[in-house]
């Protein structure tokens, strides 16, 4: 075996995962991660399908992520006196298997912290490629040579700026924000969502206390101060009605705000010399409820490419795209903006009577799951 060094840049899901499978298979792995320590809470996140729970098992977290789980709540839809006009199934936003994703972050941080060095509270600023290695500098840490590097850090991702060029030639706006706001108000104990035009705003539930999501053109913001994204929500949702100005002060008060685009990734190609990505820097962020999925089959596949290729990294990358490029492609189609937040009042109504009959939302879920299971698992 050779290659066995490996930094992997972001511990969220897709670092951790990677971690566990390249551990598994002998490598020596390192997890850095910007944030000071792991995020606890945070929104649910879901798994679709038997590939999904599959990869659970084989990890042997699916019992405990069963243990944990959120379980799929019902949403009701409303209207601005907060009427009911329709449901949205717990199954068809809760998929087969729902966890927080602090939970599900922390159950793979603990099954891989003794057998990895995790680095919190700093960033890689340089990859240099030499023939034997890549050079890292970091902001804080002594620079350090690694066999191979693998970019799982979301869709800003630092790794594939440095590698492979600047975010704007990769990551495409879709025209619509979302975001997660962790408030302290109580708003009742039945999730319920309320839509105008191109806004939608919702609170209770596990996707997060309070959630939204609106139609916008690509918006200037620092994504690390939570101040800024709040008086952005407050003056994109002045004027809505039902309990909305509630909500927006409630955001205003709050410490943890999450704002960002519904972006795709667009890339000819997931490495570059010795360095890979994996998760949403590879495969963008469309809302669409498979990025977590993608994220852990992803890790289990390329971990396991690089171990069948005994640590031959070009082999082992052109395998993992070869495989993986098809299966994830729902996430190159796929656009839940103008879903959650449709442009007009007769989209609107049309989005809710979907949820009233059955086959149709029936068919939808079914599509979802085919998409989810779309990939022949290797026992590597």
């Amino acid at each position: 075996m050779r290659n066995t060094n490996v930094l992997i840049s972001g511990a969220g899901i897709a670092g951790p995962a990677l971690a566990h499978w390249l551990t598994h298979h002998g490598f020596t792995v390192t997890v850095v991660e910007k944030a000071p320590h792991l995020r606890p809470g945070g929104q649910a996140v879901d798994f679709k399908g038997e590939t999904h729970l599959t990869v659970l098992s084989r990890m042997g977290i699916l019992d405990e992520v069963r243990r944990l789980q959120t379980g799929g709540t019902d949403q009701e839809i409303v209207d601005a006196n907060g009427r009911r006009l329709a449901v949205m199934p717990g199954e068809f936003t809760g998929g087969a298997l729902e966890i927080l994703r602090g939970d599900l972050s922390r159950i793979m941080y603990e099954r891989t912290a003794s057998s990895c060095e995790y680095v919190f509270g700093d960033s890689i600023t340089s990859l240099t490629e030499t023939p034997g290695g890549v050079e890292v500098t970091f902001e804080r840490a002594t620079s350090r040579t690694f066999d191979l590097v693998v970019g799982a850090d979301g869709i800003h991702s630092n790794v594939r700026r440095l590698a492979f060029g600047p975010e704007r030639d990769y990551v495409r706006h879709l025209g619509h924000y979302y975001a997660l706001v962790d408030v302290e108000e109580d708003f009742g104990a039945v999730p319920r969502m309320y839509n105008e035009p191109g806004r939608l705003v919702a609170v209770g539930g596990p996707k997060a206390p309070a959630f939204f999501v609106f139609a916008s053109e690509p918006l200037d913001y620092d994504r690390y101060d939570a101040r800024q994204q709040a008086e952005i929500l407050a003056r994109v949702f002045t004027g809505m009605r039902w309990r909305t100005p509630e909500v927006v002060e409630a955001v205003r008060r709050s410490r943890d705000v999450y704002l960002d685009a519904i972006s795709q990734v667009r890339i000819d190609r997931y490495s570059a010399g010795r360095t890979v990505l994996l998760g949403d820097a590879a495969f963008g962020n469309t809302l669409g409820g498979f990025g977590t999925g993608l994220a852990m089959v992803g890790a289990y596949v390329l971990a396991g490419e690089l171990a069948a290729a005994g640590g031959d990294h070009r082999r082992a990358f052109a395998e993992y795209e070869r495989q993986f490029r098809p299966y994830a492609r729902i996430s190159q189609n796929g656009n839940t903006g103008p879903f959650l937040a449709p442009a007009t009042p007769m989209r609107i109504r049309m989005r809710n009577r979907m949820f009233k009959h059955r086959f149709l939302l029936g068919l939808m879920m079914r599509m979802g799951d085919r998409f989810a299971t779309d990939i022949h698992l290797k026992s590597y």
